[in-house]
């Protein structure tokens, strides 16, 4: 995860200071279990290591992932917990979802955990329970208004290493 960053971080140098500069500090042991306690599940060690770099971003710079803020930890609970608030609320109710068969047939689940933010409904997600053709830790993307529940890779460490290569020309 480290190297990965680094050459992430190095292009960034060169190509966007601004982003990089929006980049938070590593998260603190004590963040990233209370994470874990709230949502009740343990977060892939990978991940960890990827919040143990950079918290996240402030906001205040370009979004760091294709049009997707890096959430921090303070960010992923507000919005797992309001995605949560929706489903127990009945909000939900009646939506019929179209994963792909790695995904779990479901609208929301409080098993999905969103690392990233459109900032209009839609996330990319950890899923830690995902179908029974899924790998747990799986990334998919989650549409608020659409069906969709797309698998974007089997692992984070797998989507990360393939969204660097793709930013930095590897």
């Amino acid at each position: 995860m480290k190297q990965l960053w680094q050459q992430l971080e190095n292009h960034l140098s060169a190509h966007n200071p601004e982003l990089i500069a929006d980049l938070n500090p590593p998260a603190t042991d004590a963040q990233i279990r209370e994470l874990e306690k709230t949502i009740g599940a343990q977060l892939p060690a990978v991940f960890v290591a990827c919040l143990k770099i950079h918290n996240g971003q402030k906001g205040k710079a370009d979004w760091l992932f294709e049009g997707h803020e890096f959430l921090s930890i303070e960010k992923i609970l507000m919005d797992w917990a309001t995605l949560n608030r929706l489903l127990k609320g009945g909000d939900f109710d009646g939506e019929a979802a179209k994963p792909d068969p790695e995904v779990i047939a479901e609208w929301w689940s409080p098993s999905w955990v969103p690392f990233t933010s459109s900032g209009g409904g839609d996330h990319l997600c950890l899923d830690l329970a995902p179908s029974s053709k899924g790998t747990p830790g799986q990334v998919i993307k989650y549409s608020g208004e659409l069906p969709s529940r797309r698998l974007k890779a089997s692992s984070f460490s797998k989507w990360f290493e393939s969204f660097v290569k793709a930013k930095v020309g590897c």
